[in-house]
């Protein structure tokens, strides 16, 4: 093993908690697309290269009232994709080994895909919301409810979705994900903010904790934050990502590899 994979492994043996902090790469090793640049988005869906458009543009709210056929489209596709998905051996690794520890194991994503849940994890803070709740796009209430019973019908050619789209139970108008769009001003966040609540709380209860932050970029740099906040007290972070593993000011491990890979080498059963 490498120093960086002895000194990883030592901190999180001698943790009193794990903390898992997750962003997009986490899902590549279970087949999920990498939506890093534009090239990455448009080889997952050739449609949208036709059209020109990027990733930050279709993640828009306005779409869904613009063009729901087009919005539902592209996130009707993303749910499917999510439900039949499988997360990878590294997801039970993280679990067992935080079920391990006296204060347990919680999750701050970025992903709104559900994995961590499908791998059976307890304690999930989604900090730009789920895919698998819905929320009303004319904001007649701000209550969110699951998407079990959405099934697109969807023109793979188009990317576009076949009527009749998702409505809200109490106006009848378009529903919508429960999603942090960009430039989205009519997110509902109860459900998100209840998850980081508990996780706040958590981590307050648990100082000797570790946190293993994996496929976490900066572009969007929610996730690598958060973990450098959590682990500021005890410089307790292990950093993995096979593009930008740097560690500021020495303040962790730095691991240049991909998620499962590096959880399978940690020798830790």
């Amino acid at each position: 093993m490498s120093d960086e994979l002895i000194r990883a492994a030592e901190l999180i043996h001698g943790a009193g908690a794990l903390l898992v902090c997750a962003g997009a790469g986490m899902g590549v090793d279970s087949g999920l697309p990498d939506f890093r640049g534009g090239e990455g988005f448009w080889r997952a869906y050739p449609p949208y290269a036709q059209l020109g458009l990027r990733f930050e543009e279709l993640a828009d709210p306005r779409h869904f009232a613009d063009d729901p056929e087009l919005a539902w489209g592209f996130y009707g596709h993303r749910l499917a994709l999510y439900r039949r998905t499988v997360p990878h051996h590294g997801f039970a690794l993280l679990r067992a080994w935080g079920e391990a520890k006296p204060g347990g194991v919680r999750v701050f994503t970025s992903n709104v895909d559900g994995q961590f849940q499908a791998a059976g994890f307890a304690h999930v803070a989604e900090a730009h919301g789920s895919i698998h709740h819905l929320q009303c796009v004319d904001g007649c209430t701000d209550q969110i409810w699951p998407a079990s019973d959405v099934d697109i019908d969807l023109d793979e050619a188009t990317m576009r979705a076949r009527p009749p789209l998702p409505s809200c139970p109490h106006c009848g108008g378009l529903a919508r994900p429960n999603i942090l769009m960009f430039g989205d001003f009519s997110w509902v966040p109860h459900r998100t903010e209840a998850q980081l609540d508990e996780l706040t709380t958590w981590r307050r209860e648990n100082r000797d904790l570790v946190v293993v932050e994996l496929g976490a970029g900066q572009a969007v740099p929610t996730v690598r934050r958060y973990a450098e906040l959590a682990s500021a007290a005890n410089g307790a972070l292990v950093r993995i990502n096979p593009r930008e593993p740097e560690v500021r000011h020495g303040r962790g491990v730095s691991i240049a590899a991909g998620a499962l890979e590096t959880l399978l080498s940690l020798g830790l059963g």
